[in-house]
């Protein structure tokens, strides 16, 4: 674990929860009670680009937007690194997905492609590209998905966390949150590290999204267990970062389940996980819990030559949409 300069606990529980249900200091406790009541919604992951028959399924309060990253040669944000972010397809997209209510939160990053932050020389140009995204969806809500190369670059980790606080300094209503890698012991140094980033430049985070998946193919046995041993590991972590009570450090976490087969040997998360998870995040007061991702959520067809188990159906036996189902309650 890392040192860090910390604030005091009551600010701390103010800025985790902020974009959650708004607070002032000196009211963590009335705080905790509030965002514990306000109850566990259901966000999925879904393509910013290709329609999916599951999207709505389950009735999605928010659909995180994956993904927005670097076109690859400068600091210029687009859909997946391709498309341009005022693309009509994709302002279409959007609109159908929030016809019926729904929120759209933008995730930037992701597994693959260059992020943001990889790309831009500066804070403010970094801010103006985030900004560009968040205004072409309409939308106050960005999760940053952190992993791999980009989580172990400690001055792209510098520069995100100056420009996310330079654009919630001009946006008063952004909500942050940020999705990183997750093992059954809690977040790894690289992780810790990012958050205590964000804490010293003064970012707001509302949630810290932890994708309970890819352990390692030792990690052989019940794929819900894992998640829920990972939640309470990394729940006892924020509460020492963020400096914040229990109720709260459980309001400000999401969980994010690869359904069906995994590419990692031995991982399979089955409807039986999904509604695991979806009790224990309701019992703990979380944030939301999510998954990997609509487009996901049906059977291969037998004999299909155009499925596969890792890009666009769950390999396992189910109905249409029965995982969200599952995790929306």
């Amino acid at each position: 674990m890392h040192t860090y300069p910390k604030k005091s606990a009551a600010a701390l529980t103010c800025a985790i929860a902020l974009a959650i249900t708004g607070c002032s200091a000196g009211s963590a406790d009335g705080t905790a009670e509030a965002t514990q009541a306000a109850g566990t919604s259901y966000a999925p992951y879904v393509s910013s680009t290709e329609a999916s028959d599951n999207d709505s399924a389950g009735s999605p309060a928010t659909y995180n937007l994956a993904f927005v990253i670097s076109d690859g040669s400068d600091c210029t944000p687009k859909w997946n690194g391709t498309d341009a972010i005022t693309d009509s397809a994709a302002k279409s997209r959007i609109s159908q997905l929030t016809q019926d209510g729904a929120g759209v939160r933008v995730s930037f990053g992701g597994a693959s492609g260059k992020e943001l932050a990889a790309s831009c020389d500066s804070a403010s140009e970094l801010a103006a590209a985030y900004g560009k995204a968040l205004d072409a969806a309409g939308s106050s809500q960005a999760d940053f998905d952190i992993e791999g190369d980009e989580l172990t670059d400690s001055d792209a980790v510098g520069l995100r966390s100056e420009a996310i606080a330079l654009l919630q300094q001009e946006r008063g209503d952004l909500e942050v949150s940020f999705t990183l890698p997750v093992m059954p012991s809690g977040l790894d140094d690289d992780s810790v590290a990012l958050l205590e980033s964000a804490n010293e430049h003064d970012v707001q985070v509302s949630t810290v999204n932890i994708m309970t998946m890819n352990y390692g193919e030792s990690y052989a046995d019940d794929m819900g267990d894992y998640a829920l041993t990972s939640a309470k590991a990394t729940h006892t972590q924020l509460k020492e970062i963020f400096g914040t009570s229990d109720a709260t450090a459980w309001r400000a976490m999401a969980l994010t389940s690869m359904l069906g087969v995994n590419d990692v040997d031995n991982e399979t998360f089955t409807l039986d996980d999904a509604a695991q998870v979806r009790e224990f995040a309701e019992e703990k007061g979380i944030g939301w819990v999510s998954m990997w991702a609509t487009f996901r959520d049906r059977q291969c067809d037998d004999g299909s030559s155009s499925d596969d188990a890792l890009t666009n159906c769950s390999g396992v036996d189910q109905e249409d949409g029965a995982f969200a189902e599952a995790f929306s309650g």
